[in-house]
């Protein structure tokens, strides 16, 4: 079985694969303080759930963009499970050719979302992230990668604005009913969702203008649910869009 682990700023994400089959999958916090025997502990719980022992690990490979967990989670994976962990890096095999300035900016995520995205649905295409930040990733029908755009995700700008403004409360995350909204809940709501729908479809129709062409657009992430449905440029939800991203990495460098 193939342990597939993707570190975000908020959550961690925790798929088991069997084969190229993602069996069961998992969230969890960010805890950057947590040690790697917590963290062991906690997924060994996860992989015996009800069974008397705990599930086979092969093979483990983790995308992360927090750079003080790298290395807790490999050397967790080593110890609790017994392999070496593969980490996602520009270097590694990905079915794509990075074109951008610096390979070595790209988030393990967003390569993942991009080997994953080229090798189900093909190019050109767009991969729009909606996580801890709203992410877009681009590549060319000849599996280029070539660039994208990063702006804060919806709970940062949220945050923010509750902790500049002392009078505004923390709200939840839905799509309201109107847009004018009649108190200040309703109104931040309105303005929060309308917003980044906005946004969405704003940053995929100017890419479109910019590569000359429309593609597919693939969302993903957790708050892909909430926006898509009012995006008409995003074609489909594929919310294990990274998780499986990992898989194809890892058998593509496997036997490297």
């Amino acid at each position: 079985m193939l342990l597939a682990i993707d570190i975000g700023n908020t959550e961690i994400v925790i798929g088991l694969f069997k084969g190229e089959q993602l069996k069961q999958q998992w969230r969890i916090a960010t805890k950057v303080h947590k040690t790697l025997d917590e963290y062991g502990l906690l997924f060994k719980q996860f992989l015996r759930g009800d069974r008397p022992s705990v599930v086979k690990v092969s093979g483990a490979i983790i995308s992360c963009v927090v750079p003080a967990l790298t290395r807790v989670f490999q050397n967790m994976v080593e110890r609790y499970f017994g392999v070496q962990a593969m980490v996602v890096t520009e270097k590694l095999k990905t079915g794509l050719t990075l074109c951008t300035e610096n390979s070595k900016e790209i988030g393990a995520d967003r390569i993942a979302n991009a080997a994953a995205a080229y090798a189900i649905y093909g190019g050109p295409i767009v991969i729009v992230d909606l996580g801890t930040a709203t992410t877009f990733c681009v590549v060319s029908g000849e599996g280029q990668y070539l660039g994208g755009a990063i702006s804060p995700g919806l709970s940062l700008s949220a945050e923010a604005l509750v902790n500049r403004a002392a009078k505004l409360p923390r709200i939840e995350y839905l799509k309201p009913d109107v847009v004018i909204g009649k108190n200040t809940v309703s109104s931040m709501q309105s303005g929060i969702f309308w917003g980044y729908v906005g946004l969405i479809n704003e940053i995929v129709l100017r890419i479109h203008e910019e590569i000359g062409l429309k593609t597919p657009v693939i969302a993903t992430g957790g708050l892909s649910g909430l926006f898509a449905p009012e995006c008409p440029v995003i074609s489909n939800i594929h919310s294990t869009l990274t998780l499986e991203g990992l898989m194809i990495i890892y058998k593509m460098n496997r036997d490297v």
